[in-house]
């Protein structure tokens, strides 16, 4: 079997479900990008614990984790089964190295995991682990996880980094429901921050990518707080040692709001 790339996506709200967007387009698309998996692990944003945690619910429930949304959102359901199998199997590894994870046995799935899998997998028959981010932990961490699961690529397993490439909740908000203007300055913000990591991604500079804060340009700005970014470190280390990204899909909401999404890995590139 060869090994599945990882994936790193940019989930939005959890309207991304129902606006006609380009980033909705592209998740609805996934499949034909990446295939079928016979099973995922999935890091959300949404899903912080300290240290990293392991979800073991052979039938997670749904979380609506979200406020201000039309009303069908909060009666949409995405029944993929658990798998405590595979969950013990990604507890191992993180285990093996030295990272002591927690279970958690009952966690329902959050708007991170579930939106961009209703639109990608909409039958829900593919089981879903589901594995946290820490956010007073940084990207090598991170990366770390992602490296120890890294031998699950080979066993027709699909890891996907859910969170976004920027997220900077108190610029977009004033915008989005309150009808301010764009702010130009941010959009150059923003144009830089997803350029530079698209062009460190590509060309494999591993190093300069998880030492962001410090040779990112405007990390603050993109950034408030780091949870969002931190996928990104997971799906990069799940595609092993000296792996590289290809941007696969990059669309703006009111100039600034980044839907960036990357396949990483050797075969990333082998994708038409």
């Amino acid at each position: 079997m060869s090994a599945n790339p990882s994936l790193f996506i940019s989930h939005g709200g959890p309207n991304i479900v129902t606006d006609d967007t380009p980033a909705r387009d592209f998740l609805k698309g996934l499949s034909n990008l990446v295939g079928r998996p016979k099973a995922i692990v999935i890091v959300s944003a949404h899903f912080e614990t300290g240290g990293v945690s392991v979800v073991t619910d052979p039938n997670p429930g749904m979380i609506y984790d979200f406020g201000g949304f039309a009303p069908e959102l909060y009666q949409m359901v995405y029944p993929a089964p658990g798998s405590p199998e595979l969950a013990q199997r990604v507890a191992a590894l993180l285990d093996k190295a030295g990272l002591a994870p927690g279970r958690v046995p009952e966690r329902g799935y959050d708007h991170g995991t579930w939106t961009p899998l209703f639109l990608a997998y909409p039958q829900a028959d593919i089981p879903v682990v589901q594995v946290s981010v820490d956010p007073d932990r940084d990207a090598r961490w991170h990366y770390a996880v992602g490296r120890a699961l890294a031998p699950l690529a080979g066993e027709g397993v699909l890891m996907i980094g859910s969170g976004h490439i920027t997220h900077n909740l108190r610029a977009i908000f004033p915008v989005m429901r309150g009808g301010a203007p764009v702010d130009k300055a941010m959009v150059d913000k923003v144009e830089a921050f997803t350029g530079w990591f698209a062009e460190k991604l590509g060309a494999g500079d591993i190093e300069a990518v998880l030492d962001w804060k410090a040779e990112a340009p405007y990390p603050a700005e993109n950034h408030p707080s780091d949870e969002h970014l931190m996928p990104l470190f997971f799906a990069l280390g799940a595609a092993g040692a000296e792996a590289a990204g290809r941007r696969v899909h990059a669309s703006r909401q009111f100039g600034f709001f980044a839907f960036d999404a990357y396949l990483f890995g050797p075969q990333a590139f082998e994708t038409p």
